[in-house]
């Protein structure tokens, strides 16, 4: 079976369609499929109901997908960074299901590992826990908390070989994995594919059974979230002088030769501080 696609719009043809419940990986900024996303906005479905951390940023990630009114409702834990989602939100434009992020996380995975349902001590006594069935267990109160079978998932990954097998760089590995596991049908955008067999078993961070199509992206945006940079104060910068002076007088000192007295050793051996420890 042939799992790679030429292009991002070839990977969503024939499977996506208004109406359908979608999960996509990432944290953030960091590692969203952002080819995918894209191929998504132009393929113009709505009323989508979009599982993810957050909702990326405006004019970026699935803030693409808010600024056309493709989503109608988000499940995510976060929306801090978007103000378009914030604004949908407030203005009774968009449906969101807040959801603690551990618990999103667990609906993912459990919703790939075919468990139907999970009880969770996590928002028992808020407003998460309205309408929900509670129950004790040795004496402490859960909430039961359905799991997440999305119809299609997008996902991030770093290297796919062409059985579909998968490696994440760094923070991409969040909710990607997840994410890949509960989707009915899996796309992965990856920025490398090799041949099968070139990725060590050992090194597989999911196997290639949770994914059926795959598409190459490999110069991705990865556009930074929020950069924050930090101006020294002035004691800073002098303690900073300060610390490298004595830095360059130590180094200066210990490359300095020093000639031992001629009854001990010739003239001609010179020998440095460094050499004689």
């Amino acid at each position: 079976m042939n799992k790679i696609f030429p292009s991002a719009d070839e990977a969503l043809k024939g499977i996506v369609q208004d109406g359908q419940l979608m999960a996509v990986g990432g944290f953030g900024l960091c590692g969203i499929p952002e080819a995918l996303i894209d191929a998504l906005r132009d393929t113009g479905v709505k009323d989508l109901t979009v599982i993810s951390n957050n909702a990326g940023v405006d004019g970026f990630g699935l803030g693409k997908l808010l600024e056309t009114r493709q989503i109608k409702r988000m499940i995510s834990s976060y929306v801090g960074e978007n103000k378009e989602f914030e604004r949908q939100y407030l203005a009774g434009e968009l449906e969101l299901e807040f959801t603690p992020q551990g618990t999103l996380a667990e609906k993912l995975r459990a919703g790939g590992a075919g468990i139907p349902a999970f009880f969770t001590k996590t928002g028992v006594g808020t407003l998460v826990a309205e309408g929900k069935e509670q129950r004790d267990f040795d004496g402490e109160t859960y909430v039961m908390e359905r799991s997440l079978v999305p119809d299609i998932s997008l996902v991030k990954a770093h290297v796919a070989d062409r059985s579909g097998n998968l490696q994440f760089r760094l923070t991409a590995r969040n909710f990607n994995p997840a994410v890949a596991m509960a989707g009915k049908i899996c796309i992965v955008e990856v920025e490398k594919i090799v041949e099968t067999g070139e990725i060590p078993p050992d090194e597989v961070h999911l196997p290639g059974i949770y994914v059926h199509r795959i598409v190459l992206n490999s110069h991705p945006e990865k556009r930074i979230e929020k950069r924050t940079v930090s101006v020294p104060t002035p004691v800073e910068v002098a303690a900073a002088k300060v610390e490298a002076q004595a830095v360059i007088a130590q180094a200066a000192a210990t490359d300095d030769e020093v000639v031992t007295p001629p009854q001990q050793v010739p003239a001609q051996l010179p020998v440095s501080k460094k050499e004689g420890v």
